[in-house]
């Protein structure tokens, strides 16, 4: 931010106004979220120290979801039962993939692992990347 691209007058009053501060809390976040959403719809009738402001935002919306939000990277077997799931298939429709019901119901209920050569077969069969399953 340069002084002479901005009236600070004019954001210190925006400042004084939304009080931008690290979020803390689900309604704090609603709350600026509903404030960048307004600025976004002036388009670009956005003044520079609306700029200033909505970059400020963004940065502290984006540190509390990235606090708040963490994925947590899935086990392979979750991701099998997950796409299951989704795509409506049955343990049985994955016999041609294991070679044998037992090895299938295992990996499936999570008491056993996936192994390459099975990440590469439910690779092709669902038409996924093999390194999900590893």
């Amino acid at each position: 931010m340069t002084s002479t691209s901005i009236d600070t007058a004019r954001y210190g009053s925006l400042l004084a106004r939304l009080v931008p501060a690290v979020i803390e809390t689900e309604d704090e976040n609603e709350r600026l979220l509903s404030e960048v959403e307004a600025l976004n719809a002036k388009g670009n009738r956005i003044s520079p120290e609306e700029e200033e402001l909505l970059k400020l935002m963004v940065l502290l919306i984006e540190d509390y979801e990235s606090r708040k939000y963490k994925l947590r990277a899935a086990d392979p077997n979750e991701v099998l039962r997950e796409l299951m799931r989704v795509r409506g298939t049955r343990q049985a429709d994955l016999v041609c993939v294991f070679g044998s019901k037992g090895i299938t119901s295992e990996v499936v209920r999570g008491k056993r692992g996936i192994s390459k050569a099975h990440a590469r077969a439910l690779s092709e069969f669902f038409h996924v990347p093999s390194g999900i399953f590893l």
